[in-house]
């Protein structure tokens, strides 16, 4: 047994080890662990699918190819972590089968992969032959055991994501629900509806926060449908919980709409972080937002159009409504960059040019029912 061999023994227990820790870390460990391999198996798949895009001009292409990104980082972690467990047993292997780089191999990956064609002949090789059976096994059964948990956490998320589109359109828009509900409840006090879809939020968005900020490729998993986004309903949940706060202080179910938007933006920072996004816990109430006071006005103007209880003027509104959304803007439009959402209104920038699409309504939409490009709202602005 020569140097070199134990040599390549020392890595192949370093490949092993470490291989180890980022599989349990990743599939096993409740919290976000910031695996090396994970990490680049990551940005591989994420790079890959942006040069992929770079010729893409419509949203609905683009986003039929990312809802390949998810999966196939998924796959390409498991490829990783079998290539890297065969070497690794590889290497270990080197001893005990005097340098014979090919035997070492053959074995390896018999054992790995069940196919019992190459039998050890050794006690030391019979030890490691076992315990590279025992890895493929497991590592199989863990990820075959993971992508249930996985889907299951993206169906629960996506049911309340769905169920908005009713209420908030698609994409989704904080005006848009405050509008629909009001509108919807014409004859009756909405505060009670909003009430309950408040609390509703802010405990999906705690749900979201623990299970996105731990398994991490739910971040960038897809809807169904190609407008609608666990970050944009969440965005316009909380907007419209801003706009109300800040419109009709004394109508507002004051606590619900409070707690939905602190878990909101508690949400998305702790997702934020898992995937290593800046975050500001202290942001400035008074530092200019992204959404001006025209789009401020405009928003205010389709509530009044369905006869929304506004009890402030929009100039005194203002200043609450952008302490509130300050909390939560700067790290909203950072996910929504990161994850490629749909491009929506009040979202921030995104990786490709876009205009930013108003919520769908049907076609027969009444009189009353108005959006803020209608002639009767922005009237005809010439140059």
């Amino acid at each position: 047994m020569t140097v070199l061999e134990w040599a390549c023994f020392t890595v192949g227990a370093a490949g092993v080890l470490l291989t180890w820790i980022s599989v349990i870390g990743t599939l096993i460990v409740t919290r976000p662990l910031h695996s090396a391999l994970s990490r680049v198996t990551g940005l591989a798949t994420v790079k890959a699918f942006h040069a992929l895009l770079r010729p893409v001009s419509t949203y609905e292409l683009r986003d039929r190819i990312l809802s390949w990104q998810a999966p196939m980082s998924l796959f390409l972690r498991l490829l990783a972590w079998m290539i890297l467990f065969d070497v690794s047993f590889t290497l270990l292997l080197m001893p005990f089968v005097g340098g014979d780089l090919g035997r070492a191999a053959s074995e390896a990956g018999s054992a790995m992969f069940t196919l019992g064609y190459a039998a050890p002949n050794n006690l030391g090789n019979t030890v490691l032959v076992y315990a590279a059976a025992y890895t493929g096994l497991t590592v199989i059964a863990l990820q075959v055991s993971y992508l249930p948990t996985l889907y299951a956490a993206f169906n629960r998320c996506e049911a309340d994501v769905t169920l908005l589109v009713s209420r908030a359109g698609s994409p989704s828009w904080g005006p848009e629900l405050l509008v629909r509900t009001r509108y919807g409840r014409a004859a009756r006090d909405s505060s009670n509806e909003l009430a309950e879809l408040y609390q509703q939020w802010e405990r999906w968005a705690a749900e979201v926060a623990e299970s996105h900020s731990t398994y991490l490729t739910l971040v960038w998993f897809r809807s169904p449908s190609p407008q609608s986004n666990w970050l944009i309903s969440l965005l316009s949940v909380m907007d419209a919980a801003a706009l109300q706060l800040a419109l009709s202080p004394g109508t507002v179910p004051n606590t619900r709409a409070r707690l939905v938007v602190r878990m909101g933006f508690t949400c998305m920072n702790q997702v934020a972080r898992a995937i290593r996004l800046p975050v500001d816990d202290d942001p400035d109430p008074d530092a200019p937002l992204n959404v001006t006071f025209d789009d401020f006005q405009l928003a205010v103007q389709m509530l009044r159009s369905v006869d929304f209880p506004i009890e402030v003027a929009p100039e005194q509104a203002w200043p609450h409504f952008r302490g509130w959304r300050a909390n939560y803007e700067k790290v909203a439009y950072a996910l929504a960059y990161a994850i490629d959402a749909p491009p929506s209104m009040w979202s921030g920038p995104r990786r490709f040019p876009f205009e930013p699409a108003m919520p769908h309504r049907p076609k027969n939409r009444t009189a009353k029912e108005v959006r803020p490009d209608d002639p009767q709202i922005l009237g005809r602005r010439k140059g």
